[in-house]
């Protein structure tokens, strides 16, 4: 990546200057492509291999389905022209300007990423040799029992040979916020079979204080990080955001174990076991690109230079479990410089999944926009974690908690946080004491040995409370367990079951949580005269949660996944493609988790969480694309593609049509018979796609999307 030195050296010398001179010219970061060929298309339209992408020893020759991805010695020269020219462009059309270059593109685009100012920006736009100039853009992430349900121990792993070598020799890539290379799910130790490194990938390990030398191994094979755009807008936190491939966030260590983590890897959140963990291809090795971070999402700049390494590396798969925040401007959306770059890697051989977003149920919500790239929708799969609350007039709500119950059938009383205030504590920020945050505010000698009730508000959705901090509340205050009900604001947000280390839950509906305080406030008794509380006479029973039920109504589609039809653009004319192509299970997905993870504060500290989303689906398939090209080396993107579509079902475990939840609120009492345009071509099955019989590839030219 050219030019990408000079911004780490940026802190440390007079380009400071030169970065706060543009910004006061009201400078921005643009992504400019030149009409030059890449070297991924140069001398036709590839080179010749020096050595096939899966298997020694290969003739060099090549059939429809083995399209050649790297280059001989000429890469490295037309690689340096490329940049000698863009500098050239730069120098000649600036001359005597200030300007800053952040990345050369070379191998999937031919162009680059440079801060400049709107009206530098319009004299690029105009020279000839340049095809397009856009101004950089913000990114996004789209934020385990799945391998049983999809079938994969009793059907596609048993028939290619086991876990033990499911996806070996194949690597996947990953755009995405990094990886915990401490985690078991990317130790090369756990067998004793040999486990080489594919000799067609040729990526390196970026080493950094907080990613030592020996963090990369068999599995994980290639790591490096991409923060020039975000470095040019002062926004990089250092402290927050690791200038390195470690994962400070949690996403990407969670997206890579789902495609590729070990397997047999025991999940053990807040001292209860959960089973055993294992990624869809838990031989595949691990190549990670970290263009996102915690505490801004990315920038395209950073994502396209991390796509073209990724490519130029020698990747078979990426997965990218990321979406713009917004369309991108333009006529259309399938030109922006993300899907253009992966319409290369597409040529180049490189099958490309992305999640679909999580801008459901309405129509035309899709943010994985363009035909040659492989989106996945959400869908849930059937383990399910429960757990209820009795009350003391016999009434059952369910709901959701990584718990265990209270003791036996005894009944608790019920002890709201707002009513167990110490005499000195006020209410003006009531929302805030309700939400059990401070144990310093509660009288202990209300809450010992009952159950707190607390509110569970938007404050929570935001991160500014936790559940984690209410239960050291709990506590605190020797609490027998802790309940929480649910804000009538809170609505259209996934609440995840949330480990607890005592007996607990959440409500999450909002209907259930108004019978719930119904129950609490009619049993409350009062002083007729100062109606100060004399009695609480609420009882509860928590049944707890660590056990997983299992429902034949699985899958079906989370109303927060994308649907189509795809709009071409912001004018959201339909674009007459299909999206998404299909749905994988994206809804309370078990997976590693960072040391340092912080997307969901809710398992800080814990070595695998449960979240849901896009982002979930997306690595399902890519582990599954996997197994694939491991048995059929010579198939192209669209050839795995076709596999994966055509056996895909469009039925549930109980044989009825799948279904697609409508709403955010109440979304099973709205749901109906899913279209394509809510799951394209129905739920994967893993089975099925390695023996898809009749397969459709476009042929030698990708172009033919």
């Amino acid at each position: 990546m050219g030019g990408i030195n000079w911004v780490h050296l940026w802190g440390l010398t007079c380009l400071g200057m030169l970065v706060m001179s543009l910004c006061q010219e009201n400078a921005a970061v643009y992504i400019v492509t030149m009409k030059k060929a890449p070297v991924s298309h140069y001398n036709g339209q590839f080179q010749k291999l020096c050595s096939s992408a899966l298997s020694s020893g290969a003739s060099g020759e090549f059939n429809t389905f083995n399209k050649p991805r790297k280059s001989c010695g000429t890469d490295k020269s037309y690689s340096s022209h490329l940049i000698r020219l863009q500098d050239s462009l730069l120098r000649k059309a600036l001359k005597g300007q200030n300007y800053l270059k952040l990345y050369s593109y070379h191998y999937l685009i031919n162009g680059f990423a440079v801060l400049i100012t709107p009206t530098q920006a319009d004299k690029l736009a105009r020279r000839k040799e340049v095809s397009n100039v856009i101004l950089d853009f913000s990114v996004r992430t789209d934020t385990t029992h799945t391998p049983e349900f999809l079938g994969l121990p009793n059907g596609a792993w048993v028939k290619e040979g086991g876990p033990e070598v499911a996806g070996e020799g194949v690597v996947i890539g990953f755009i995405d916020t990094g990886i915990d290379p401490t985690h078991p799910s990317f130790s090369d130790d756990l067998s004793l079979n040999q486990y080489p490194i594919p000799a067609h990938y040729s990526g390196v390990c970026e080493v950094t204080q907080d990613f030592p030398s020996g963090s990369c191994n068999r599995k994980l094979v290639g790591a490096r990080h991409f923060a020039a755009s975000a470095i040019t807008r002062g926004i990089f936190n250092n402290s927050q955001d690791h200038a390195s491939p470690f994962d400070g966030d949690g996403h990407g260590t969670h997206t890579a174990s789902i495609a590729a983590g070990n397997h047999g890897i025991p999940v053990v959140v807040s001292n209860h076991q959960f089973g055993n963990a294992s990624g869809m291809a838990p031989r595949a090795h691990i190549a990670v690109y970290k263009a996102l971070y915690k505490s801004f999402g990315g920038f395209a700049a950073d994502v396209v230079a991390a796509i073209d390494q990724a490519a130029e590396d020698g990747v078979d798969i990426i997965s990218l479990s990321i979406t713009p925040n917004r369309r991108p401007s333009g006529l259309a959306t399938f030109f922006n410089p993300i899907d253009m770059s992966l319409l290369s890697a597409i040529k180049a051989g490189i099958f490309v999944v992305q999640a679909a977003g999580n801008t459901g149920p309405a129509p035309k919500s899709m943010s994985s926009f363009s035909p040659w790239i492989f989106s996945v929708g959400a869908a849930t799969h059937d383990r399910i974690y429960n757990n209820y609350i009795v009350l003391g007039d016999n009434l059952t709500i369910s709901g959701t908690g990584l718990a265990s119950g209270t003791d036996g059938d005894s009944m608790y009383t019920l002890v709201s946080a707002m009513h167990a205030l110490k005499n000195d504590s006020t209410d003006a920020n009531g929302m805030y004491l309700g939400e059990c945050q401070d144990p310093s505010y509660l009288n202990q000698d209300l809450v010992k040995g009952n159950i707190l009730v607390c509110s569970y508000s938007i404050r929570f959705v935001l991160g500014l409370s936790s559940i984690s901090q209410a239960i050291e509340t709990a506590t605190n205050v020797s609490a027998a367990g802790i309940i929480f009900y649910m804000d009538p604001f809170v609505l259209g947000f996934q609440i995840n079951p949330t480990p607890m280390s005592i007996p607990g839950l959440i409500i999450p509906s909002p209907d259930d949580s108004k019978v719930f305080l119904q129950y609490y406030n009619n049993t409350l008794v009062r002083d007729n005269t100062t109606k100060s509380i004399i009695k609480f006479g609420g009882l509860a029973k928590i049944l707890g949660g660590l056990t997983a039920n299992y429902s034949n109504l699985a899958p079906k589609v989370m109303y927060y996944s994308a649907r189509g039809p795809d709009p071409e653009d912001n004018s959201l004319t339909d674009a007459d493609i299909m999206k998404p192509n299909v749905i994988a299970p994206g809804n309370l997905i078990w997976g590693a988790w960072s040391s340092e993870g912080a997307d969901s504060a809710e398992f800080q500290g814990e070595k695998f969480a449960m979240i849901s989303g896009t982002s979930m689906a997306a690595p399902h398939v890519a582990g599954l694309a996997a197994l694939i090209k491991q048995k059929f080396p010579t198939f192209s993107p669209s050839a795995i593609a076709s596999a994966l579509s055509t056996t895909a079902t469009l039925y549930d475990k109980l044989g009825g049509p799948i279904m697609a939840q409508r709403s955010y609120s109440n979304p099973d009492s709205t749901q109906s018979p899913a279209t394509p345009f809510d799951m394209g071509s129905g739920f994967v099955n893993a089975t099925a796609a390695l023996d898809p019989g009749l397969i459709f590839d476009t042929g030698k030219h990708a172009s033919s999307f």
